[in-house]
């Protein structure tokens, strides 16, 4: 919940690449931290790869590096998409997604 008491929105993203490397991952999650980071209004972030040890059937396994933002109101989400770094993120990144799929949530 944001400082006025109105819900924080969450942004999770999950990327399915289309080569499943341990190098593909690792640059996926670092080009998140490059360019994802620190946008106004953001209230917690983190990207990481899939933890493959975790492999109950109730675990969805059809995605490789998860992306989670949260960010203080739909405002703030919404300037995010429009960024330039952002966009550059996109930009130079989605040839390699096989896959993107995103869940937002009031938090």
């Amino acid at each position: 919940m944001s400082n006025d008491g109105s819900p924080s929105l969450a942004h999770m993203v999950f990327f399915t690449m289309k080569e499943r490397t341990e190098a593909a991952r690792t640059k996926l999650v670092e080009a998140c931290h490059e360019f994802l980071t620190d946008h106004p209004g953001t209230e917690y972030f983190s990207a990481g790869e899939r933890a493959e040890e975790f492999d109950r059937e109730v675990n969805d396994q059809d995605y490789d590096v998860a992306l989670h933002v949260v960010f203080e109101s739909k405002a703030a989400h919404d300037a995010y998409q429009i960024a330039p770094r952002h966009k550059q993120f996109v930009a130079e990144n989605s040839a390699t997604w096989a896959k993107v799929r995103v869940f937002d949530s009031w938090v």
